[in-house]
């Protein structure tokens, strides 16, 4: 993996977004299982954007404030994105929202994969849901995405069924590159204007 200010031109910039704020998440732990995945591909480089350090307003901001403008770029400046999201109460964290709502034309013609966890449906509720919000931003969503049903990964990232973890998540990103190149492509020829 290289980081995505070191990425070449053909080098996917994947930014991997931190959804959830709260104080006791268990987001970093699926995190750093996710950038463990990623550190064996030279196809990737990776934008770390966590949405607790940006620590966005509650209301949403105006486009001139530095959070939200620090977020955009982050959006803009991605090929693709990997979305970490918890389920709470079979929906995602308001967290998120907000941080999706900020950017929309930077989200257009770009694909989305998604890492879940929580509960006993790993967090897939959640992800559907957010599959509905990002067609309304022009954006494509990946059909396969690693969902973690319980607490399968310790606070050090390590999965507890390794082998199918590495798996799925291995099918994800190979699709997720696809995808990327693809939409990239498409937009250098013609400009996506939803």
């Amino acid at each position: 993996m290289t980081t995505a200010a070191q990425a070449p031109a053909q080098v996917i910039r994947v930014a991997v977004i931190v959804g959830s704020t709260r104080p006791d998440r268990r987001g970093p732990r699926f995190v750093r299982w996710l950038m463990a995945q990623l550190d064996g591909r030279d196809d990737l480089g990776v934008d770390l954007v966590d949405l607790d350090d940006l620590d966005l307003p509650a209301r949403l901001p105006a486009a001139d404030d530095p959070r939200a403008v620090e977020l955009t770029r982050h959006v803009a400046e991605a090929d693709a994105f990997i979305v970490v999201t918890p389920e709470y109460n079979h929906g995602y964290p308001a967290s998120l929202k907000q941080a999706i709502d900020v950017p929309y034309q930077e989200w257009n013609a770009k694909p989305v994969a998604f890492v879940s966890y929580g509960g006993a449906s790993g967090g897939i509720r959640a992800v559907e849901q957010l599959r509905q919000v990002f067609a309304e931003l022009h954006a494509v969503t990946i059909r396969d995405g690693v969902a973690f049903a319980g607490p399968q990964v310790g606070s050090d990232g390590t999965a507890g069924d390794a082998d199918r973890c590495a798996a799925a998540a291995k099918v994800m990103l190979d699709e997720l590159v696809w995808w990327a190149l693809a939409l990239r492509d498409a937009r250098r020829v013609r400009p996506y204007h939803a």
